[in-house]
């Protein structure tokens, strides 16, 4: 296997941290001694981006999002301080497998992982669990990484509750493994052969599934197989970020893009050690790799770190408060219209934040709220939120300021067309 910039066996996996000890972080001395710096620019933007809007240039029409952190609108919204450290990020070359040790290091301390326990940037939670999948099968085999998907010889199997099949597996049969469902724990010991790899479990499945979280993870140690645990959109609480780790699940995946606003193309593999070190050998910058299309950029690495930071040491009541406060505006401006009913609630586990519903009368309405929400979807601006059979739900994670006023004029002038 081929690797740009370092041969990253074992030994130099660990003792890379001296190598980044004395360049990545030597004040002014980088590579060659000699900081890159790009062309130079006058701050000027001519051409895309002239106008301060590019997707407008682009011919698209920006989206109030209601709906939440969704993948398919973005994400959320990267912090400001994100974004500088990122820019910081580009104007210098460093080997980026360095980086990521030195990076995983920092968000350790940072989460107070479990002694063992490490972490490494990846472009998102998809990423991480495709190669922390690899990892587990591979190890740090030069000869099974090379040979990937084809799992002749190797373990090839992963366990998973049915309850837990949510059509994000392709992230684990990419590798070649197949799926083995199960429902009970006597399925899951009838299950378990020479064949198994590990066991996957979605956490906010937990409620869904016969087989809880807890009992998941001794069924699986006792079985000698790691426990992958994918907790993509579980933040907030802060807590998860190292809960799992401390309850001993072996390898965890996390989205930076949503509640931690991160970059949108990064998330977090959380683990043992050694796993995420074979999982780091399975991905970019590596070459001979499955995983060598999952490229994760050095601004991104940096920038995660720093969304870390920040996602830990915020006052996340407060943020709690503030977007509780925007949904009210909402909220009165739609309760008093006949047929309206209000109610709010809090995810037990994913997308954990406060999320309102607009409950409709049929009786009292012309129109269902599919076509109520996609009128809000085709206006200037594009106002996107979630329905349900005579429900209109939105959250305000992503709302910017003026966006409740905007939605809640908007959403009551639709309401009140179709009143009956």
């Amino acid at each position: 296997m081929r690797c740009y910039g370092t041969d990253m066996d074992r030994r130099g996996f660990l003792g890379a941290l001296a190598f980044v000890a004395g360049s990545l972080f030597g004040g002014e001395k980088m590579l060659g001694g000699v900081p890159a710096k790009t062309t130079a620019w006058n701050g000027k933007i001519t051409g895309l981006g002239a106008t301060g809007n590019v997707y407008d240039e682009l011919g698209l029409t920006t989206v109030i999002n209601g709906q939440g952190t969704m993948t398919y609108l973005g994400g959320s919204i990267i912090r400001p301080e994100v974004e500088a450290v990122m820019k910081l990020a580009s104007e210098h070359f460093v080997p980026i497998m360095s980086l990521e040790v030195a990076a995983g290091k920092r968000i350790a301390e940072l989460l107070s992982l479990p002694a063992g326990y490490t972490a490494i940037v990846t472009s998102g939670a998809a990423s991480a669990i495709q190669n922390g999948y690899s990892g587990i099968l591979t190890g740090s085999d030069p000869k099974k990484i090379e040979q990937m998907p084809d799992l002749t010889g190797m373990k090839s199997e992963v366990l998973v509750q049915k309850a837990h099949r949510s059509g994000w597996e392709h992230q684990i049969t990419v590798t070649g493994a197949k799926m083995v469902q199960v429902e009970t724990v006597e399925d899951v010991k009838n299950a378990l052969s020479e064949r198994t790899a590990a066991m996957h479990f979605l956490n906010y499945g937990d409620p869904d599934g016969k087989i809880k979280r807890a009992e998941w993870l001794e069924l699986a140690h006792k079985a000698g197989v790691p426990a992958f645990i994918d907790a993509a959109a579980d933040t907030p609480p802060k807590s998860n970020l190292s809960e799992y780790a401390k309850m001993g699940y072996d390898l965890i995946s996390f989205s930076g893009g949503k509640a931690m606003r991160g970059p949108q193309c990064a998330g977090l593999l959380i683990g043992r050690a050694d796993l995420v070190h074979s999982a780091l050998l399975n991905m970019s910058p590596n070459e001979g790799t499955i995983g060598r299309a999952t490229k994760v950029g050095k601004e991104e690495i940096v920038g995660m770190v720093k969304a870390v930071e920040l996602f830990m040491n915020e006052d996340w009541d407060a943020v709690v408060a503030s977007q509780q406060e925007k949904l009210n505006v909402v909220a009165d401006a739609v309760k008093k219209i006949p047929g309206v009913t209000i109610t709010q609630d809090l995810p037990p586990i994913a997308n954990n934040f406060p999320e309102m519903q607009v409950h409709l009368d049929p009786k009292r309405f012309s129109a269902t709220a599919q076509q109520i929400t996609a009128n809000l979807r085709n206006q200037k601006p594009s106002i996107v939120l979630a329905d349900g059979t005579n429900l209109i739900q939105f959250t305000a994670i992503n709302f910017q300021p003026g966006h409740d006023k905007i939605i809640a004029e908007a959403l009551a002038k639709e309401l009140k067309a179709h009143s009956i």
